[in-house]
């Protein structure tokens, strides 16, 4: 199976995946930058942004494994959907933002239960899910903090 450019653009993340170290958190950089251009964090485009790359991306990993294996390193376009659930109603400040990447990046690497057993299912399922359990739980505690800070 091969991929057009098109599709190894979106699902690497933009040529994230394709870096040799590192590539999910290059890849939330990449998806973090995103977020900062003016009007991007609006919900009426952030979260069509995370639909619209939740679908694709379960679509496109299908390719990707096809390919590269099981959950490859090559895709990283969960990560921009995970990166993007955890910025959900905080301010677009540097320091909220800074916080929720670093906590995001832990869990997302960490697996808390139940992403880490939820990406055991098959294909670009398996590969986006974890992510997004990963982001919502970012997304609480640190709209908590927010609220409660």
């Amino acid at each position: 199976m091969k991929l057009n450019h098109l599709g190894k653009a979106l699902g690497s993340g933009l040529y994230t995946g394709y870096i040799s170290f590192a590539s999910g958190t290059f890849g939330s950089i990449a998806a973090t930058i995103i977020y900062f251009i003016p009007g991007f964090s609006d919900l009426f485009i952030v979260l069509p942004m995370i639909i619209l790359s939740t679908i694709l991306g379960i679509y496109l990993g299908d390719k990707f494994e096809v390919i590269y294996g099981k959950d490859p390193s090559e895709f990283t376009l969960d990560e921009f959907a995970g990166t993007w659930i955890s910025y959900l109603f905080l301010p677009l400040d540097i320091y909220w933002i800074g916080a929720a990447f670093v906590l995001w990046r832990v869990l997302d690497i960490v697996k808390p239960y139940p992403a880490g057993k939820l990406e055991s299912l098959p294909g670009g399922k398996g590969i986006m899910i974890d992510d997004i359990v990963s982001g919502l739980y970012t997304c609480l505690i640190m709209n908590i903090l927010y609220r409660v800070f």
